[in-house]
């Protein structure tokens, strides 16, 4: 292993946001030596080392000998791990996937995506949070927040973290202040990265038709199962008529793919069969087995539609990649 303790200071302090000056006065040592040690030139005293690593929170095995390349493809290797436990659609795996997060979350505190994903599971993901879950864990919650803020720098993942920041204050009885973030932190449809990447290209480049067709399958996607959760989740329609709704909607739309050839009601279709199998199954317990069979089987053949499509049409491939 590697040992490149001036590497790893310099790369802790950058992650921190402080600058040599700042460090050096918080550990009571000349700039200079900082200086020094980031360039390699010379290494901190033995008894700076465990004030060095309790500074940046992490073991002094870990400062003295981080080998960045094997750590990161570790991390990655969890991730993927986690991934794969986690969306299986088998409970024993899902908290196969909750539990390897937690372990990691101990082995790499400082690492933005471990935290990211360690605090959602603490509160059942993204979405349908458990409102005491976000109480009783305010105080770590709101402390991964602020680490995430204060030293990452992917925008996606900070977005997360004020993210969980409304959600706190919502359960808390502060609605208003955690609007307030969603309307100043996160943008509008029409102010969406997708919406503006399409609007960069002129509208005869092959450019523009990629992004056209890739933002036409998300929509398609994306008001699909607003559509589906519009119905099923209207508590004025029996669950039963609700079913047969949503299923008719999909197999509407199905139809019209096959019959004119175009993805876009395809994708729609699988997106509804996909909602319609999720709910089913995991929220209101409803339907017999024959009812998730047979959409299953709808599901899965539009996904394979979407699948043989993809193989020439590249915006459509860089959807479906991540719906496997």
């Amino acid at each position: 292993m590697n040992i490149a303790i001036g590497e790893n200071i310099k790369r802790m302090r950058t992650a921190k946001q402080l600058t040599q000056e700042q460090l050096s006065a918080a550990l009571g040592v000349t700039c200079a030596a900082v200086s020094k040690w980031e360039r390699g030139e010379t290494y901190p005293d033995i008894t700076q080392i465990f004030p060095l690593a309790h500074f940046f929170g992490v073991s002094c095995d870990e400062l003295l000998g981080y080998d960045r390349d094997k750590i990161e493809a570790e991390i990655n290797e969890i991730i993927d791990e986690y991934w794969r436990l986690y969306k299986s659609n088998n409970l024993d795996n899902y908290s196969k996937a909750i539990d390897l997060m937690k372990k990691a979350y101990r082995k790499y505190p400082n690492d933005c995506r471990i935290m990211n994903r360690y605090m959602w599971d603490m509160v059942g993901d993204a979405a349908d949070n458990d409102p005491k879950a976000l109480l009783d864990n305010r105080e770590e919650l709101e402390q991964i927040c602020a680490k995430i803020l204060d030293g990452c720098t992917d925008e996606d993942l900070r977005l997360n973290a004020w993210n969980m920041r409304a959600k706190i204050l919502h359960v808390a009885g502060e609605t208003e202040r955690a609007l307030d973030i969603y309307r100043t932190r996160f943008v509008n449809w029409y102010q969406s990265s997708d919406q503006k990447i399409e609007q960069l290209f002129a509208k005869d480049t092959p450019e523009f038709l990629y992004h056209v067709k890739r933002n036409m399958y998300e929509l398609a996607s994306f008001a699909a199962d607003k559509l589906s959760k519009s119905v099923f989740f209207d508590k004025s329609i029996p669950k039963d008529e609700a079913l047969r709704r949503i299923e008719s909607y999909g197999d509407s739309l199905a139809g019209i793919g096959e019959q004119s050839g175009s993805m876009f009601f395809t994708m729609a279709a699988f997106s509804i069969y996909a909602r319609l199998n999720n709910d089913m199954r995991n929220y209101y317990k409803t339907g017999t087995d024959e009812d998730l069979r047979r959409i299953g089987e709808k599901r899965d053949k539009a996904k394979k539609a979407l699948m043989l499509a993809a193989k020439s049409d590249a915006a459509l491939a860089s959807l479906t990649e991540t719906r496997q």
